[in-house]
């Protein structure tokens, strides 16, 4: 076991963390900068690692970068990941502002591996945060315990590791062996044996990651017969009105903070249908003509169950058998099936890893500032900042990538105003 101790740590280096890194390397702070550091529990960078799937893009513009809209002439532009790659002739001719997933995980690691003062430590995995106090009891840093027993000291703490993945209650008693959260598709979809593959898959949800999972069934298992259930009346586009769009824009989180409680929930619940409960156009189309060419060809592969909910799943003669509740007239009917694939989304809640941090302080609502600092003492000197699951205060482009940019200078500029007035005693 080791110690170690900075001014800056940031758990993830998922987008989030990784647009604050080039922030606060761009921010003329080299102090702040070169006593920073970014930990991630895997190997090397991927963003949706276990949803790469080769022929799924972005729905968001890549204008919408970890940097352009903060500072379109910054070196780690996506524009300028192309050029340095020798790929921005090809991508301009694919005439699209959506990349392939694939290849924005791929700039996201490149930005990881050009940051010139931020360091990454790799195979880092976050188990506990605790606390740093002085003699009066004030908060004045943190230490984070990692996988193995090490342990990093910090004065500001960034969280951006998401949201945990939400798994519905009826399915919590089968068999881990039998569950597959979308978060863990890929991976897991490799440690089958080439023997006993799920010919029966049912995929759960109605959303992008459920459609990504159920398409991607039919070339990675491909003698299977996958079927695909879901509650609402089918699947559905996004909403894409570029006049709603304008709500992800970063100008407007500052509106939505500013909105009583009642208003912030009227925008949250119409923006829904702009991100959670709708597949990508052209994503839609495809699947419609999938179905469509099975069911003229008379090759019924795939079915699709509206209206319809699974409200029992339990193991039966080494089979998954659910029980399905069909909302159009009531009736129960069982599914028999060898594994369930979860598009369910995530947990509404701070992830867990914040909730017991905010119990060892006796923190019982967690709230954060405008600038995404968690509300805490006023005597506290150390800082922890929340990204992307400030959707109740922030607006619902907080858990998405369109405001990065912004929201790592925001950031960025508090850590620096802070250590500004900072009182001598405290920083010595």
């Amino acid at each position: 076991m080791s110690g170690q101790d900075v001014d800056v740590l940031m758990i993830g280096a998922g987008p989030a963390n990784l647009a604050l890194a080039v922030a606060i390397e761009e921010s003329g702070a080299p102090h702040l900068a070169s006593n920073a550091l970014i930990l991630e529990q895997y190997p090397d960078v991927k963003w949706q690692r276990n949803l790469l799937l080769p022929w799924a893009r972005s729905q968001v513009s890549f204008l919408k970068d970890l940097v352009t809209l903060r500072n379109p002439k910054s070196r780690f532009s996506f524009l300028n990941y192309l050029h340095e790659q020798g790929e921005l002739d090809d991508f301009v001719n694919l005439s699209t502002f959506n990349p392939y997933r694939w290849q924005l995980s791929a700039y996201q690691q490149w930005v990881a591996d050009n940051l010139e003062q931020v360091r990454i430590r790799f195979n880092a995995r976050t188990e506990r945060i605790d606390p740093r106090t002085d003699a009066a009891g004030a908060i004045v840093g943190w230490t984070v315990t990692l996988a193995g027993g090490d342990t990093i000291t910090c004065r500001d703490l960034v969280v951006g590791v998401g949201r945990d993945a939400h798994v519905p209650d009826v399915f919590r008693d089968l068999p881990a062996d039998r569950v597959v959260h979308s978060t863990q598709y890929s991976s897991r979809i490799a440690q089958l044996p080439a023997t006993g593959r799920p010919l029966r898959p049912v995929v759960i949800g109605a959303a992008q990651s459920a459609a990504e999972m159920f398409m991607a069934l039919h070339q990675d298992i491909p003698d299977c017969t996958p079927t695909m259930i879901m509650r609402s009346i089918g699947l559905q586009n996004y909403q894409t009105s570029k006049f709603v769009n304008e709500l992800f824009y970063p100008s407007f989180v500052d509106e939505f903070y500013d909105m009583p409680p009642e208003a912030r929930t009227q925008v949250l619940t119409e923006m829904h249908v702009t991100n959670y409960a709708g597949l990508a156009p052209p994503f839609l189309d495809e699947i419609y003509s999938m179905l469509y060419q099975q069911k003229m060809l008379g090759q019924q592969r795939s079915a699709v169950r509206h209206l319809t909910e699974v409200v029992g799943a339990r193991m039966d003669n080494g089979e998954v058998l659910l029980d399905l509740r069909n909302r159009k007239n009531g009736k129960i009917e069982p599914l028999r099936c060898d594994m369930v694939f979860l598009g369910t989304g995530y947990d509404p809640r701070m992830p867990a890893m914040v909730r017991a941090m905010a119990d060892r302080i006796g923190l019982s609502d967690i709230t954060v500032s405008r600038r995404y600092r968690v509300d805490l003492a006023e005597t506290a000197w150390g800082a922890i900042y929340l990204q992307g699951v400030n959707e109740r205060t922030h607006g619902i482009a907080d858990s998405l990538i369109s405001v990065l940019a912004h929201r790592s200078q925001e950031i960025t500029e508090d850590m620096l105003d802070r250590r500004a007035v900072a009182p001598a005693a405290a920083q010595g």
